[in-house]
């Protein structure tokens, strides 16, 4: 499955299972579709708001056992009926792409790992759903990885943000390290960017290799789908030290030769 908008999460790939592939591949179809509502396009702000807010109606009538309105949400009321899933997750996503319309800065880290709780964290958990495996610490660990690697898109993705309007640096962050806003929209790297930049890796890879563990307690090949995804980001991360913090000049991607790497860490976590 192509996806997008998650490149950094993992996806139905052939690494897992095949009966986990058809559920996540709804899961994912249909955050996509809503990240797509809140971002793609021309629409004006209260037209892509109530586009989520029909998603959002869809989503009681799946609760209700109604079955949805919108053809392209009937494979995941399929899912969430077969698997169980948590509903409040789906609508956390929901919350959170549409703050993604109205909300452009955010204050300082603890409002942006809120944001991430609701953008981000939700996909996690509805994978340990999928397999069982929703232990507090299990919960916790998840939560982690998934954040950090919402930040690893933030952070890579600063120069396109800025053309959303979007800035996901914490205003106290630029504070911290004299950043003004002009510099962004300059594209100016200097010391002071560097630095900013170093600050924001060094929190998101500890906040991945805090979730790293729960690879130890997933079952087979979910394990090693969630090994290179965690091992993904952290590449990507170094991809941003080894420029220092230069995301203007090029975007941190991952290229055919880093997969070599990528599996041969997965294969020590």
């Amino acid at each position: 499955m192509p996806v997008d908008h998650y490149e950094n999460f993992p996806v139905a790939s052939l690494l897992l299972p095949r009966r986990l592939r058809q559920p996540i591949e709804a899961i994912y179809r249909f955050a996509r579709a809503a990240d797509d509502i809140a971002d793609e396009g021309d629409a004006p702000a209260p037209a892509r708001l109530q586009a989520l807010a029909d998603y959002r109606d869809e989503l009681d009538r799946i609760e209700r056992g109604v079955p949805p309105v919108m053809p392209e949400l009937r494979a995941l009321a399929s899912v969430v009926d077969e698997w169980r899933l948590p509903l409040p997750l789906l609508r956390d996503l929901l919350d959170a792409f549409a703050q993604d319309v109205v909300k452009k800065r955010y204050a300082d880290y603890p409002e942006l790992l809120d944001y991430c709780r609701r953008s981000a964290n939700p996909v996690g958990r509805l994978l340990l759903h999928l397999v069982d495996r929703t232990s507090g610490e299990n919960l916790r660990r998840s939560d982690c990885i998934c954040s950090g690697l919402q930040l690893v898109n933030f952070w890579q993705d600063v120069a396109l943000d800025w053309q959303k309007g979007r800035v996901y640096l914490p205003q106290s962050d630029l504070a911290r390290f004299a950043i003004a806003e002009e510099q962004i929209a300059a594209a100016r790297w200097n010391e002071q960017w560097a630095a900013l930049l170093e600050f924001q890796v060094g929190r998101t890879q500890q906040l991945l290799l805090d979730g790293a563990p729960l690879v130890r307690h997933l079952p087979g090949r979910m394990g090693w789908e969630i090994r290179l995804t965690v091992q993904g980001g952290l590449r990507i991360l170094e991809r941003i030290r080894r420029v220092r913090g230069n995301v203007f000049a090029q975007r941190p991607l991952l290229a055919a030769g880093d997969w070599l790497h990528i599996g041969g860490r997965a294969l020590l976590m």
